[in-house]
């Protein structure tokens, strides 16, 4: 059976009893503005470029190129454009276990959920 991307929102994601690592993709800016407690910044280019064998072990950071496929994974943006295509990367990449989060971080806010600046 081919691994699918999970939907899950902002709230039913705090709520997990063992979240995945969470995997913000917006550009290093908007993370640094704010972000998800304990989530860590990969941009969807360099996840897309990522996909280019050749490319994958100058654009990818070691940590990454370094996790199981087995290892469950979130990924997040602004809201909710870029972080499903992040997902179906991550499942062509050979991860089973992706979480797409959505609404994003704008929904995240609205939530009034954690943020780090």
């Amino acid at each position: 059976m081919k691994p699918l991307v999970v939907n899950v929102s902002p709230q039913e994601f705090v709520e997990l009893s063992n979240p995945p690592l969470l995997i913000d993709v917006r550009s290093q800016l908007e993370y640094a503005m704010f972000h998800a407690p304990d989530a860590i910044n990969l941009s969807l280019p360099r996840i897309l470029l990522g996909g280019i064998p050749w490319l994958r072990r100058w654009v990818l950071p070691e940590w990454f190129q370094d996790l199981s496929s087995a290892r469950a994974i979130a990924v997040i943006c602004l809201t909710a454009h870029r972080s499903p295509i992040a997902a179906k990367q991550l499942i062509k990449a050979g991860f089973t276990k992706v979480y797409n989060i959505t609404g994003g971080m704008r929904e995240w806010q609205r939530l009034g959920l954690p943020i780090k600046s």
